[in-house]
């Protein structure tokens, strides 16, 4: 071993499978952060959860399995923080809303909510961006659910523009566009860039007024 290189213990307590999943999605959430899904060892999972490689593969398959796992724990994770910074319930914004906008919440509303929740987990977002950009390469095994996503964001934000903009669709490519923009100059400089006021001037372009914005807020009652 590789003098400096760190050691863990494999004589750790046993957990029970579900927590010992949620450990696994957590390391690995917080490795792929920082590497990336082509940069992910799954050793280096295994070692900082003090299990063998084939310990980790028996809870989550394999390593794109691995990955599905991170994705799926992160959307219910995220639709339920979002629930918490809008102050509402599963019926408005359920963990899954593709089918539609989340019922009785406005757009602009949903948007500001999204951005200070994001503002909250920097780590989270950076997985994001840094898993977007490499599944761009159609093999990547996360390309189709980035597609999927970007697409679910686009037409629920659509069906909550209808009543702001004679362009609902382009509305909301504009909003992903300027979330995803925003993101990552935050990214790269946290301690001078505040994502959440660099939103809400974003949104006085992208929204109009405070007279459009206060129609938004209507919408969502």
């Amino acid at each position: 071993m590789a003098e400096g290189a760190p050691t863990y213990r494999r004589d750790r307590p046993r957990l029970p499978a579900a927590e010992r999943r949620r450990q696994i999605i957590g390391i690995t959430s917080a490795l792929i952060a920082d590497r990336g899904f082509w940069g992910l060892s799954m050793q280096d999972v295994a070692d900082r959860c003090g299990l063998t490689v084939p310990g980790v593969l028996r809870h989550v398959g394999s390593k794109a399995g691995l990955l599905v796992a991170v994705l799926e724990h992160r959307d219910v994770e995220d639709a339920r923080s979002l629930r918490a910074h809008l102050g509402v319930g599963e019926g408005e914004v359920p963990d899954e809303w593709s089918a539609g906008g989340p019922e009785g919440v406005g757009l602009r509303q949903l948007c500001s909510a999204t951005m200070r929740r994001n503002a909250e987990q920097p780590e989270i977002v950076r997985l994001f961006t840094v898993l977007e950009a490499e599944s761009l390469t159609p093999s990547h095994p996360a390309h189709a659910y980035f597609v999927k996503r970007q697409e679910n964001a686009t037409a629920a934000f659509a069906s909550l523009a209808r009543d702001l903009s004679d362009r609902p669709h382009s509305l909301a490519r504009h909003i992903v566009a300027m979330m995803d923009g925003l993101q990552i100059q935050w990214l790269r400089a946290p301690q001078t860039f505040d994502l959440v006021r660099e939103w809400e001037i974003a949104a006085e372009v992208l929204f109009g007024g405070p007279e459009d914005a206060a129609r938004g807020q209507k919408r969502g009652g």
